[in-house]
């Protein structure tokens, strides 16, 4: 009997502890997710502020009483909004579709392929990985000039069809494939070429499908080679429609309509990883397991 009573009594506490440890743990990731979340609020609340009312306002107000939608107008009709969207567009539709084609043969050659100097050569691959950034920017920047590509959609893409860790990533994925597959489909007389399309893809596309995902929200949050390598407002991007907006958009300094423009290029990324978040975050863990 005293026994039992030894069990409970250890039991109430064990899971009173345990209520605890989740309260306080709760407690730290809604602090944190009211930090994280809080400058899409106040992106959104400016944005609904009119001109007049965000300006008298001595102390910044966490609400509004008089919301309006005239910002949002102003954003598309003060400057050429949509032209910057589309273009946008298109510079991430090709840069991801040519990207991804270049990984998914590239992966495969690497995982499945045999020749000479193979590793040796996967081993230089990776270690363009160690090359900072800005030397990649001006070794790229003096070759689209020399051939004359600036100014154009041919030279905002060139530059970004290749990823050295998104082809790391697939071949990864690729290797968790058994080899009986390859060499039973090699018996049959299947082609690389459809062996890939017809096994590889199909097994691999959680994968695929992240990279594509994470090379669109680069491509739209794409800032200085864009802005390096063409000085015409006719191939501005979003994220260079926001310092258009800013320096030429409105005449002045109208916070609240450039909210709105920031709301506006925002929300399709955000909407995007909403949707996908799941398979972006199974695709990344899938790449990094082997066996």
């Amino acid at each position: 009997m005293e026994h039992s009573i030894n069990y409970e009594t250890l039991q109430k506490k064990a899971n009173f502890r345990t209520r605890i440890q989740k309260i306080v743990i709760y407690f730290f990731l809604t602090v944190w997710a009211i930090v994280v979340l809080f400058p899409f609020y106040w992106m959104v609340l400016t944005s609904l502020k009119s001109y007049s009312a965000y300006n008298s306002e001595y102390v910044p107000a966490l609400f509004t009483l008089s919301p309006t939608l005239q910002n949002y107008a102003d954003a598309f009709t003060s400057v050429p909004l949509v032209g910057y969207l589309l273009n946008t567009v298109i510079f991430t539709a090709a840069t991801t579709f040519l990207m991804v084609l270049v990984s998914v043969l590239a992966a495969y050659a690497f995982a499945r392929l045999e020749f000479r100097g193979k590793n040796l050569v996967f081993t230089l691959f990776l270690s363009l990985m160690m090359i900072p950034s800005e030397l990649v920017v001006i070794t790229n920047f003096v070759t689209i000039t020399n051939l004359g590509l600036r100014s154009t959609f041919t030279g905002l893409v060139l530059p970004s069809v290749t990823s050295v860790f998104y082809i790391y990533l697939l071949k990864e994925n690729y290797e968790q494939v058994p080899d009986e597959l390859y060499r039973a489909a090699k018996v049959d007389g299947t082609s690389d070429l459809k062996y890939l399309w017809k096994v590889m893809i199909p097994i691999c596309r959680p994968t695929i499908v992240t990279i594509t995902i994470l090379k669109v929200i680069e491509c739209w949050n794409s800032y200085v080679w864009p802005r390096l390598i063409t000085d015409d407002p006719a191939y501005y991007l979003v994220s260079n429609g926001i310092q258009e907006i800013r320096e030429n958009g409105f005449g002045r300094e109208n916070i609240p309509a450039m909210m709105a423009a920031v709301v506006v290029i925002s929300l399709p990324l955000i909407l995007l990883f909403l949707g996908f978040r799941k398979k972006i975050m199974s695709g990344v863990s899938r790449g990094g397991l082997k066996g």
